[in-house]
């Protein structure tokens, strides 16, 4: 079974669900290309850090002696959702995977690969909208737009890039695959 972001439902609101997102940690890769490109240029690398292409962090601070080790790959099991998230610029996105939640800035290794930063996400308030169907720019576009209408309209001030996230494999038929739109909101 795949491990799943957490998340508690605070409220349920017409069109979208109010959610309470802990810290967690994500690795990313900042991607220049198109929307549907984006997640396909950044899956190597980060498909890599999961797989082993990272280097387990050295204890900081033992007091007792102990025998060295040598720092060696760590594989990390694939969770839920894979987010992308719109850049600061034009045609730039950011692809995260969410790392397990065993893992703290201090426990998670290292990647090996440049482009892939390991990041720690605050907690935060977000509206997600979930929604089956293909992955296009058009259609998680379309529930972007609603559901930025949906928290005005509830009341609530947007904060944030919006976020799309996937959570089925590409092989998964289109028609049975779960998406959402997620988008922070102030406390």
């Amino acid at each position: 079974m795949t491990e799943q972001q957490p998340y508690r439902v605070v409220a349920r609101h017409p069109g979208f669900e109010l959610r309470r997102y802990p810290a967690h940690l994500v690795a990313e890769v900042r991607i220049q290309s198109s929307f549907t490109r984006a997640p396909i240029e950044a899956f190597r690398p980060l498909a890599g850090y999961i797989g082993g292409a990272n280097r387990v962090r050295q204890p900081i601070g033992t007091t007792a002696p102990t025998t060295p080790r040598t720092p060696g790959p760590t594989k990390i099991a694939m969770t839920v959702p894979v987010v992308q998230e719109e850049g600061e610029q034009p045609g730039a996105y950011l692809i995260q995977f969410v790392m397990p939640a065993a893992f703290t800035a201090a426990t998670v290794p290292e990647p090996v690969d440049p482009r892939v930063r390991i990041r720690e996400i605050p907690p935060q308030l977000a509206a997600a909208m979930r929604f089956s169907g293909r992955w296009t720019e058009r259609a998680f576009g379309q529930r972007a737009t609603v559901l930025g209408r949906s928290v005005t309209a509830a009341g609530l001030q947007p904060t944030g890039a919006i976020r799309y996230a996937r959570f089925d494999p590409p092989w998964k038929p289109w028609f049975l695959r779960r998406n959402e739109v997620v988008l922070p909101v102030v406390e």
